[in-house]
């Protein structure tokens, strides 16, 4: 089976919290709302090991853009967040990617560019396969690098994000989790 935005969408929304998740996220009229990363492509990892969907999820991202910068108005996304999901008993994690630039280096060390989007938080993650996220107004899958590097268990570097100990610790990690994913070194990334 070829993994497509469809299928993928099955598979994630066979977790019951990410189903829930994206039922209510329009409650909060966030702008460039995405649920996005692990919750979405661990589940097919899972799948794939017949697991259940949500095995391994540690939090579940939740990006979107506010123009407003202040840490105030992050935190009031937030706590209505806390209060809208607080019976499904996981972490969630809110992140206005036009403040991102403003912690980041302070967090992770290094400079960070200010974003002009939701998505172009997603750009950047360590992992390219795991750039996904779903676009909780039009129901659409953002992949900007595919799925098939998800499908085939296939861990490679971003080059939009290229911090190599970085990479490494969470590939490790994913990898610790799932043991048959493949760390795939830059000079392998044609094949």
């Amino acid at each position: 089976m070829t993994l497509t935005a469809e299928s993928l969408l099955r598979i994630a929304m066979a977790n019951p919290v990410n189903a829930e998740i994206s039922a209510r996220l329009p409650e909060l009229g966030l702008n460039q709302c995405m649920l996005t990363a692990g919750c979405l492509f661990q589940a097919v990892w899972n799948h794939q090991a017949q697991r259940p969907p949500e095995w391994g999820v540690k939090d579940y991202d939740v990006f979107y853009f506010d123009d407003d910068l202040s840490w105030e108005a992050e935190n009031e996304v937030i706590q209505s967040g806390q209060r809208l999901f607080r019976d499904l008993d996981v972490n969630i994690e809110f992140k206005n990617q036009a403040r991102v630039h403003l912690w980041y280096g302070q967090r992770f060390g290094g400079d960070y560019p200010r974003l002009q989007s939701a998505k172009d938080g997603i750009d950047r993650y360590l992992v390219a396969g795991t750039c996904i996220g779903l676009d909780i107004e039009t129901g659409e899958v953002y992949a900007p690098n595919g799925l098939a590097d998800i499908e085939r268990g296939l861990l490679r570097i971003n080059p939009k994000c290229s911090e190599p100990v970085l990479f490494d610790r969470k590939a490790k990690s994913y990898q610790a989790r799932w043991p048959w994913l493949r760390i795939m070194e830059p000079q392998s990334w044609n094949g």
